[in-house]
C-alpha cells in the first residue's frame, strides 16, 4: 500500500493550505483480470489532451494522461507527477517533479514535457479547443494576438510565464494571483506531452503515448466501433488499474446500449435513457448508482443569431426561459433525478450561492412569458416563417424526450412554431456548434473539470473561451472574472464569481435547466464500481 504525498503550497508561514493522505495499491493488475466493455462514442478529436473537451474523447484521455495532480472521488487534489506545488503569493509557483515517472513506452517524464504541452495549448494558431485554460500564465495575451482584420498573429511562440529548472522542475508565473490556480492542474489540458507528439500532433492523436493507468491497445481505436485500452504496467500511480483494460464501445442510442446492459453485454452504463429511469432501481438491483454530481444541463442561445440581438432579442430569451415548465419534464421525463438550475454552476461546488439576482427568469411563469415575447415583437418581429429549433445529439441518453417537451412547451405557450433538430451523433453536433452554424438553439450541459465555480464560468462565458458555444462576450462580465481570480482567498473569490453570476442571470447567454444526478449500471461481470465528483466513472477501480 501506498500514501499518495499530500500536494503542497507553500505559503508565508510555510502553512500546507492543502493536503489529501489515501490509499491505492501499486501491485501489479492481475493478469487473470478481463478487460471491461464500457459505454462510449466517437471521440470528436484525435486523442490529445490540449484538444479534448467533450465526453467521449475526455473519457479515454483521461485514463491515457496523468498531469501534476489528480482528484479524488470527492474532488480532493491528489499528487500524481508533482512531487510538490509551492507559493508563497499566489502568483508564482514552483513545480518539482516525482523521478523516475515514465510514459507507457518507457521515455521519462520531464519538466519539459509540461511546459512544451503547455506552450502548444496556448499558441493561438495551434487552435486548441483548451487554449482558454492557459490564459492566467503570464505571456498568454501574446501568443494569442490578433491583427487588425481579426486573424491569429501572434508575437511569440512561448509563454514567458513558464521556465525550466530541470528535468524535474519548472516554475509557473501568472498575469495576476489567482488563489485557486492549482486546482485546475488536475484537468486534462494541463497533462505533459512526449517530444514525440510535437513531430506529427494528428497522428500522434491517433495512437497516443501517456503516462496516464492505461494504454491504447495495438490498434484500439477503431474509428465509429470503438477504442480499447489496456494497463500501463509502468504506471506508478494513485489510479493503478485493478483490471484487465476498458474497451468503450460505441453506441448510436442510449436504449441499445441499455438494452446491451440488461442482457450482459455491456458492463458499464453512465447514464440510462428517459424510458429506464422509472426502472432501473428493479431492472439493476444491486448494480446501479444514482448520485447528485456536478453537471449542470442549459439551452445555448446563439449571440450571433440576428433574432437574439438587442433588447428584442433578450425579452425573447427571457420568453423561452419563462415558458419551460422544467419541473414537469423532471417529474414525467426524470422520474425525480434532477433538480431545477437557480444559477449556472452547481451545488456540489464550495461556492454555490442558490439566490442570484435575476433568477425569476428561470421559473416556469406562461403569462409572463407572452407578456414579453409579444414586447419583443414590438421592437422587431418574429421571423414566423422559419421555426424556432433547439439542435441536439441523438445518441444522448433523454435528449430527445426533454427537448420534444421543450419545443411542445414553447409552442404552446408562446404559439410560435418550434421544432427539435436532432444531429446523428455528439461529433457531427459538437462540429456543427465549434464552427458556430447553429440556426437555433441548442442543448448544452457542463460537466466539472475541476471543482471550482469558475471552472463553470470561465470556459463557457468568458469572451473567447474554447467552451463559449454562443459566442457570448460581455466585458462587465470578463472583468469580475478577471477580479474574483485575483481575490486573495478562494473564498473572497467565490463572492465576485456570483457577481459575475449576477451578469449573466441579466444577459441569458444559455438557459439554465436543471443540476443533473448521475445514474450509473454495470453487469454481474464487474464490481467495485464508483463515481467521481465530477460524475464520471472510476474505470481503474473496477473488478471481474
Amino acid at each position: 500500500m501506498r500514501h499518495p504525498r499530500p500536494l503542497v503550497f507553500a505559503a508565508v508561514t510555510s502553512l500546507a493550505l492543502a493536503s489529501l493522505v489515501g490509499c491505492a495499491t501499486t501491485a501489479a493488475t492481475d493478469s487473470s483480470a478481463k478487460s471491461v466493455i464500457a459505454f462510449g462514442g466517437e471521440p470528436q478529436n484525435p486523442l490529445i489532451p490540449t484538444d479534448t473537451q467533450e465526453t467521449y474523447g475526455g473519457r479515454v484521455v483521461d485514463l491515457l494522461f496523468n498531469g501534476l495532480v489528480t482528484y479524488d472521488a470527492k474532488g480532493n487534489l491528489v499528487n500524481e507527477v508533482a512531487k510538490s506545488i509551492s507559493t508563497k503569493d499566489s502568483q508564482h509557483y514552483v513545480v518539482k517533479l516525482n523521478s523516475g515517472w515514465t510514459y507507457s513506452d518507457g521515455s521519462p517524464v520531464k519538466a519539459q514535457d509540461f511546459v512544451a504541452a503547455w506552450n502548444y495549448g496556448a499558441l493561438s494558431t495551434n487552435a486548441q479547443l483548451n487554449n482558454y485554460f492557459f490564459a492566467p500564465i503570464a505571456g498568454y495575451d501574446a501568443l494569442n494576438a490578433i491583427d487588425a482584420a481579426g486573424n491569429p498573429a501572434p508575437t511569440a511562440k512561448t509563454l514567458s510565464g513558464l521556465k525550466v529548472v530541470s528535468d524535474t522542475e519548472f516554475t509557473i508565473d501568472l498575469a495576476n494571483p489567482q488563489s485557486d490556480f492549482p486546482l485546475s492542474l488536475g484537468y486534462t489540458a494541463f497533462d505533459p506531452l512526449p517530444p514525440v507528439a510535437f513531430k506529427d500532433m494528428k497522428a500522434f492523436g491517433e495512437a497516443p503515448i501517456g503516462d496516464g493507468p492505461y494504454k491504447l491497445a495495438k490498434g484500439g481505436w477503431k474509428h465509429n466501433v470503438q477504442v480499447s485500452l489496456i494497463p500501463n504496467p509502468r504506471y506508478s500511480g494513485a489510479q493503478k488499474a485493478k483490471n484487465g483494460g476498458v474497451t468503450f464501445k460505441e453506441y448510436t442510442t442510449p436504449e441499445a446500449a441499455y438494452t446491451d446492459l440488461l442482457a450482459g453485454n455491456l458492463d458499464l452504463l453512465d447514464g440510462f435513457p428517459s424510458n429506464a429511469l422509472k426502472t432501473f432501481k428493479q431492472d439493476l438491483p444491486g448494480h446501479y448508482l444514482n448520485v447528485p454530481v456536478a453537471n449542470t444541463a442549459t439551452l445555448t442561445v446563439p449571440s450571433y443569431l440576428p433574432q437574439f440581438e438587442g433588447a428584442a432579442g433578450l425579452l425573447r430569451r427571457q420568453a423561452i426561459s419563462m415558458a419551460i415548465d422544467r419541473q414537469a419534464i423532471i417529474d414525467k421525463i426524470y422520474f425525480g433525478t434532477k433538480s431545477i438550475a437557480t444559477e449556472f454552476t452547481s451545488p456540489s461546488l464550495n461556492g454555490y450561492e442558490s439566490h442570484i439576482p435575476g433568477n425569476e427568469a428561470l421559473k416556469y411563469n406562461p403569462s409572463k412569458a407572452k407578456q414579453l415575447w409579444e414586447q419583443a415583437n414590438s421592437i422587431r418581429p418574429w421571423d414566423s416563417s422559419q421555426p424556432l429549433t433547439i439542435a441536439y445529439n441523438g445518441d444522448g441518453a433523454g435528449n430527445k424526450e426533454f427537448i420534444e417537451a421543450i419545443t411542445n412547451q414553447i409552442k404552446n405557450t408562446l404559439g410560435i412554431d418550434a421544432e427539435p433538430k436532432p444531429y446523428a451523433t455528439f461529433k457531427e453536433f459538437r462540429d456543427v456548434i465549434n464552427s458556430h452554424k447553429l440556426d437555433g438553439l441548442a442543448r448544452s450541459a457542463w460537466l466539472g473539470d475541476y471543482p471550482s465555480l469558475q471552472d463553470f464560468l470561465g470556459p463557457q462565458y468568458q469572451t473567447g473561451a474554447g467552451a463559449n458555444d454562443g459566442g457570448y462576450s460581455n466585458p462587465d462580465f470578463d472583468s469580475e472574472m478577471a477580479k474574483a481570480a485575483s481575490a486573495p482567498t478562494s473564498q473572497e473569490g467565490n463572492v465576485i464569481y456570483n457577481k459575475a453570476q449576477a451578469i449573466l442571470m441579466k444577459d441569458l447567454p444559455v438557459l439554465p435547466l436543471w443540476y443533473a444526478d448521475q445514474q450509473a449500471g454495470w453487469s454481474s461481470n464487474v464490481s467495485h464500481v464508483k463515481l467521481s465528483w465530477s460524475g464520471n466513472i472510476l474505470y481503474y477501480s473496477v473488478t471481474t
